[in-house]
């Protein structure tokens, strides 16, 4: 996958989103790639489901939900997912349109393909058949982000016309999560146990997108059921070293399910440059997402007890210490040493580069996301090759035990999936041993939260719990520090965050659409 040219993969893409009615094209074309030429050997049919992955996230989405939720906070306030922030948005919101524009996009050169594959020439059923339950996945892929965004959604399957496409109305949400599992189990029965090249859509990816869109869609049962499928594939295991997980030296490991493949001077990412500390890259005006109290506030002890318990070992004038490792893995927090060597100090007036208000691309709360932070992209920040992990084998074992605890279905398999996630070699919290319905839903919340913390899904779960009234609104917070001896803590009392239980939880259909 990541020797594919890009240039070949959009100038293929904008073909097949192109099409001229009969009467208007009497010859093959010599300035372009034509539906007459095309669609004739096995090269096309893979160069065209190729262009099909180019639409999933490129690494501003991928970080911005985390940022638009209470675990994140958008640090330069004048693009639109600050507005989304602040709750300050409507169906003219660029941000609306362009997730829009760019799924149905996605879906478009999807449909195309299917319509279109069976017209190559090839005895390589396998071939064929693989193609087309990648292809189906990734458009059902793009379904259950759309669905999750705005509900009810126009199910489109095949290439429209423009007069088509003037009469289209609304699907039913819940038809929508029909198609998206149906696709995605009959798309697994096509797909391979293992890749055939690295980044390629698999059986045990189809499997876990569906348990993650029956998740989503309240659908506990069927969600349990596919998280069994992909464990029972025993294909996939946890990485030893959360710590390592989102480096160069773990790309594609056992633990990746699904992942967006990018590789650096040819098909890139620009993902350190998002999230750099401001010392490193002191002219950076980017969107950069910048972690909040809240989240760092989730992250327990490493006894298991909750900061808030006065019965913890939790010192506000050493907070860092002896918490959950993710917590040091996941973000960069005072005394971190940064990839350039240097110590990070965000404390207001540290002298540092890095300290909150220095200017405008200093955090704002204190701390950075330490996720995909690599010393491999530190002189080229906006040329990154790293992958983006789009679904992993946690978050299938924590899908496991939400569904089945929402389903009233508590066994030792429960535990056994939450304690899995927990007791991975570098982390090793205490095991869960709470049998209690209530208990176990807070605990594989937070799970969720501290585990799987700014790769992309925050948002949508406080959405889908509808907790996100609770959780978002309120002036902004960062870190705790000590002033000559007096704690204060960081805050942004200009900027509030915003959320109507009315209207937020789902977004309207653009505008223009």
């Amino acid at each position: 996958m990541k020797s594919i040219n890009k240039t070949i993969m959009i100038l293929l893409t904008t073909t097949l989103l192109s099409a001229c009615g009969n009467d208007l094209l009497e010859t093959v074309p010599n300035d372009r790639l034509s539906s007459a030429v095309y669609w004739q050997t096995q090269q096309d049919a893979i160069y065209a489901a190729n262009a099909v992955y180019t639409y999933l996230e490129n690494a501003e989405r991928y970080m911005m939900w985390d940022g638009m939720s209470d675990i994140g906070h958008m640090n330069q306030v004048w693009g639109d997912c600050s507005k989304i922030e602040k709750g300050d948005f409507n169906s003219q919101t660029l941000q609306v349109q362009a997730e829009w524009n760019e799924y149905y996009s996605g879906i478009q050169t999807a449909n195309t393909f299917l319509q279109n594959i069976d017209r190559v020439v090839t005895n390589d059923v396998e071939l064929i058949n693989r193609l087309k339950g990648e292809v189906r996945t990734l458009r059902a892929y793009f379904y259950i982000k759309l669905a999750s965004i705005y509900g009810d959604v126009p199910l489109i399957t095949g290439p429209i016309s423009l007069e088509e496409s003037r009469d289209l109305l609304r699907t039913p949400i819940d038809q929508v999560w029909d198609f998206v599992s149906k696709e995605l189990q009959e798309a697994a029965d096509l797909l391979p146990v293992e890749p055939k090249e690295a980044g390629r859509v698999t059986r045990g990816a189809a499997l876990a997108l569906n348990a993650r869109a029956m998740l989503y869609a309240g659908r506990y049962t069927e969600a349990a059921v596919s998280a069994k499928q992909v464990m029972d594939l025993n294909v996939y295991s946890l990485y030893p070293s959360y710590e390592d997980l989102f480096t160069y030296a773990a790309e594609n490991n056992q633990e990746v399910i699904f992942d967006k493949q990018q590789v650096k001077g040819v098909y890139p990412n620009n993902i350190f440059y998002l999230i750099t500390p401001s010392s490193i890259w002191p002219t950076n005006l980017a969107f950069e997402i910048v972690p909040t109290k809240n989240a760092v506030d989730a992250y327990a002890m490493s006894d298991g007890k909750a900061i808030s318990d006065p019965t913890s070992s939790f010192d506000p004038f050493d907070p860092y210490t002896n918490r959950d490792p993710r917590l040091g893995y996941s973000i960069v927090v005072p005394g971190d040493v940064l990839p350039d060597g240097e110590i990070y100090d965000s404390r207001p007036g540290s002298g540092t580069g890095d300290a909150v208000g220095l200017n405008q691309s200093s955090t704002t709360t204190g701390f950075d996301v330490k996720k995909y932070l690599n010393v491999e992209d530190l002189n080229d920040p906006q040329n990154c090759g790293i992958n983006l992990i789009l679904l992993r084998y946690a978050e299938v074992l924590l899908t496991y035990a939400e569904a089945r605890i929402e389903a009233n279905q508590i066994d030792q398999g429960v535990l056994d999936a939450i304690n899995e996630v927990r007791q991975r070699p570098d982390v090793s919290m205490p095991v869960v041993t709470t049998t209690n319905q209530d208990e176990l839903r807070q605990i594989v919340r937070n799970e969720r939260l501290v585990e799987l913390a700014f790769e992309g899904l925050r948002y949508f779960d406080i959405r889908r719990w509808r907790i996100a009234e609770n959780v978002i609104p309120g002036i902004v917070s960062g870190m705790t520090y000590s002033d000559a001896g007096n704690l204060k803590t960081v805050s942004l009392p200009l900027f509030e965050k915003s959320f109507n239980k009315d209207q937020h939880y789902l977004w309207p259909i653009p505008q223009r659409d």
